[in-house]
Order: C-alpha cells, then structure tokens, then sequence
C-alpha cells in the first residue's frame, strides 16, 4: 500500500506522521495518532512512533480560531510543526473542510507529504494530495467507519514495513 510505505519511508527517516479533521474525523486523527505512539495490537509490543493529531490542543485551537479564523487551525500547526519529509494525512468525508484542504497546501508547499482520506470523488482535497484514499460512499457514517478501519490497516502496514 502505498500509503503505507510513504508514511513507513518518513519515520525511518526521522519524520512524524501529523493528521487532521473535524468532528468525527478529528476523533479518527486522535485515534489512530495513538495507534501509531501506542500500538495497533497490544500483543506485539514495539517502540513508539512518531505521531501527533492537530487536533488535541484546545488552548492553541480556540485562541487561534477566536484571533484569526477556523480555517488555518491545521495550517499554522503544520507551518510550525512540520518538515520536508513529514507526512500528513488530512481527514474529511467530503474532502471541502476548508481548515484540512489549507493544511495540505500548507504541508505542500514545505515538503510534507500529503495523504487524503474522504469520501466519494474526494472533493477540493483531491487536488491537493500526493495520495487520494477516497472511499466510494456519501453516506457520512459510511465513511467514517471506513477511515478507522483503512487507519487501521493502515497502521499495521507500517508496523510491519518497519518491523517492529
């Protein structure tokens, strides 16, 4: 899987994985963030990898909402946090979240690798991802359940990539 190798390449190179979204999606971007730092499967044990959702500071969201706008919460992480060799993955069942789409550009424009995860057709994100994982369905539910569930299959991809 693709995703797999390009997040897999990143780590091993020293990077993190950050991930974004909103509502649903900024759960899924916590989840498998702890995923990555904790593990997938508690039987195996392995060293942590480097992860962070964009989404789990309140103090730093809501102050720079309030100051400046919703749409570059993600953004402004990203242009702080991030390097070339990061990877991003940008969650939204739609794919037209305004705050992830200005992510992903920010994350382009610095050397970050993008991965998108919507729903049917992708949307504005889809011209903005180095990959488009876009699940066939506009039935938000629907694509919600699928992003953890390709997250997760996601996450052991790299695990076994890395072998740890």
């Amino acid at each position: 899987m693709e995703a797999a190798r390009m997040i897999a390449a990143s780590l091993q190179a020293g990077g993190k994985l950050m991930l974004c979204g909103n509502g649903g999606s900024a759960g899924d971007s916590q989840h498998l963030a702890a995923e990555f730092v904790a593990t997938l499967d508690h039987r195996r044990p392995r060293a942590g990898l480097a992860a962070l959702a964009l989404t789990t500071d309140t103090s730093f969201l809501t102050a720079y909402a309030n100051d400046f706008g919703y749409e570059g919460v993600f953004s402004r992480q990203v242009e702080t946090l991030g390097k070339a060799g990061d990877v991003l993955i940008g969650i939204t069942t739609s794919g037209n979240s305004a705050n992830v789409v200005a992510a992903c550009l920010a994350a382009r424009e610095m050397g970050v690798k993008t991965i998108a995860m919507t729903g049917e057709g992708g949307g504005k994100l889809a011209d903005h991802a180095d990959i488009l994982l876009a699940v066939p369905s506009s039935v938000t539910m629907h694509v919600q359940e699928s992003h953890i569930a390709l997250g997760h299959v996601i996450t052991l991809a790299v695990e076994r990539l890395l072998e740890v």
